[in-house]
């Protein structure tokens, strides 16, 4: 224990005996409690601040939170939440934010009552109980940065936050003020018919009042993306594009944006060890560039090998913390190919555990953008290219596959439409980043291409996985520069422009007609498809008539 936490220790010992609120004893222990007081935290156990990997590594451990793999990381269940849980997520609605939010199925408004009613609950039920302290940043650019503290019931939690968010020098941490302040405390169970919530589970956002607060879930996760979340109302009002997407760079400085939802490649495709990358999930475009909102990245493990993902699978070590990861009961090894606890096995350590990365997170505007989507039916084309236009039909459609485990309740892809690759994040209606989008994309020259990670020869339960190794050939052509040499031709249904040749890949996958061994059911899976794009568009009616038109033809 370091003297700043033995001291801690010490006058709460000290409180204990004096029996007096209004003591000098406790005046010094509020300001040893890091301002907790001034959130309404009173009478707490130990509280833990800011401590190093290896504290929190042997607090979890001592207190039953995790166990070691033979490969160092600690790894932890998440019980009954092996995944976010959309349908437990509010927004409070406060007068300031009123007329802004986008609500909707994802953005479910919260009475200021209720939220009121589950702090109170929350202050109740922190009594006397041990909190760990992590202050550090969001956004890795100085001039967009937020400070952001997160208070964690659990010590693996803790150093969850303490690997994916921006970890501050001992100078800044002397100075740091959280802007924004995320509770989680996954003892505290919600109760719907008393705080107007649906489950026992409760994510909620207070924009006016600058925190969140989590209880219920054990998946930290959830810790993550209402960080977000936060920044994706916060970002827009100073004139950055926040964007759910990967981003590297070569050694030249020329930055790539590969934006696609959970387990449609973000992270496997963006680890590339001929590049640099800036981060694997959370960016904002500003005037100046592109920077990583994060300082750490959030992996799926689900048949992770050395083989296919080799930098992700060299960043499993001490320090790193794997979810839901099955081990031998005697060796400890992980058994990343058992999905008997959740699909959405996952691993979280700093980005710095991949090689040549970019420290600080920071990149030049993107030559280049990537869509990832997992076609569940089957029938988009490995790679194509797209205008500006089409570029934003896709964008603000965000069309791909929920894969299995990624959320409660799904155990096998399905096909969806999540606008921006990113709609339970976005308070704000998606033309607002789609508009910010298209003035970038123009403005910088950007090449934009849509690529399928998901299936080929038949939609789900027929066709296969398009194979990494493909999906990395692809991309890495369409990065170097090698696409540009390369004739296109329009897909009848989806318009977007398909390669004749990509070097490396076999040109019979490049048309997904002839993966299919029934060129009818092709026609007829493909023609569901374009309709499904048709209907979902009709809801955005402040886009363009030439974006609106830049979508699939039903003829």
């Amino acid at each position: 224990m370091n003297q700043q936490n033995y001291a801690v220790e010490s006058q709460r010992r000290n409180l204990h005996q004096a029996h007096q609120t209004s003591s000098p004893v406790h005046e010094q222990i509020e300001r040893h409690s890091y301002t907790l007081g001034s959130l309404g935290m009173k009478n707490l156990g130990m509280v833990y601040h800011n401590l190093s990997v290896p504290q929190l590594i042997e607090k979890a451990v001592a207190r039953g939170e995790g166990v070691f793999a033979d490969n160092g990381a600690l790894c932890v269940k998440t019980g009954k939440y092996t995944g976010r849980s959309p349908s437990d997520k509010f927004i409070v609605d406060e007068p300031s934010i009123h007329d802004e939010v986008d609500w909707n199925r994802v953005n479910v408004p919260l009475t200021q009552e209720k939220f009121d009613q589950l702090y109170r609950r929350m202050l109740a039920y922190v009594q006397g109980r041990d909190l760990f302290i992590f202050d550090g940043y969001v956004g890795a650019d100085p001039q967009y940065r937020l400070s952001v503290r997160v208070i964690n019931q659990l010590a693996c939690q803790n150093l969850f936050a303490h690997q994916i968010f921006i970890r501050p020098t001992e100078e800044e941490l002397q100075t740091h003020e959280p802007e924004l302040t995320i509770i989680a405390v996954p003892g505290l169970q919600g109760d719907p018919d008393l705080d107007g919530i649906n489950s026992e589970a409760f994510i909620v956002i207070s924009f006016e009042k600058r925190i969140v607060l989590i209880g219920g879930s054990h998946y930290a996760g959830e810790i993550k993306k209402s960080a977000f979340s936060f920044m994706n109302y916060l970002m827009t009002k100073q004139g950055v594009l926040p964007m759910h997407c990967a981003a590297n760079m070569d050694d030249d400085g020329n930055t790539a944006l590969f934006f696609g939802l959970s387990g449609t490649g973000k992270t496997s495709l963006s680890a590339d060890t001929t590049r640099h990358l800036i981060g694997d999930d959370e960016h904002g475009w500003s005037d100046r560039g592109v920077f990583n909102f994060e300082g750490g990245c959030y992996a799926k493990t689900l048949h992770l090998s050395h083989e296919n993902e080799p930098q992700i699978w060299e960043a499993i070590h001490f320090g790193a913390v794997l979810e839901n990861v099955i081990l031998d009961e005697e060796t400890r090894e992980p058994d990343y190919d058992d999905e008997s606890l959740t699909q959405n096995t996952r691993v979280a350590y700093p980005v710095e555990y991949i090689p040549n990365c970019a420290i600080p997170g920071i990149g030049s505007h993107p030559k280049t953008v990537i869509f990832l989507t997992a076609d569940a039916f089957g029938v988009l084309p490995p790679i194509a290219k797209l205008t500006n236009s089409q570029a934003i039909y896709h964008f603000i459609s965000g069309y791909t596959s929920k894969l299995a485990g990624t959320e409660r309740g799904i155990t096998e892809p399905q096909a969806t439409f999540s606008c921006c690759f990113g709609k339970p994040f976005l308070p704000l209606c998606a033309d607002v980043y789609g508009e910010m989008l298209y003035e970038r994309l123009v403005k910088h020259n950007v090449d934009v291409y849509l690529v399928n990670t998901g299936w080929t020869g038949g939609s789900y339960g027929v066709g296969k996985r398009i194979a990494i190794q493909d999906s990395r050939a692809m991309v890495a052509a369409a990065l170097n520069g090698e696409l540009n040499r390369v004739r296109f031709y329009p897909d009848p249904i989806f318009k977007i422009l398909v390669p004749e040749a990509v070097p490396g890949v076999d040109s019979d996958i490049l048309d997904p007609r002839k993966t299919w061994s029934d060129s009818e059911a092709y026609e007829q899976q493909a023609q569901a498809l374009a309709k499904k794009f048709v209907a979902n568009f009709q809801q955005f009616n402040n886009v363009s008539q030439e974006i609106k038109q830049a979508g699939p033809s039903l003829d």
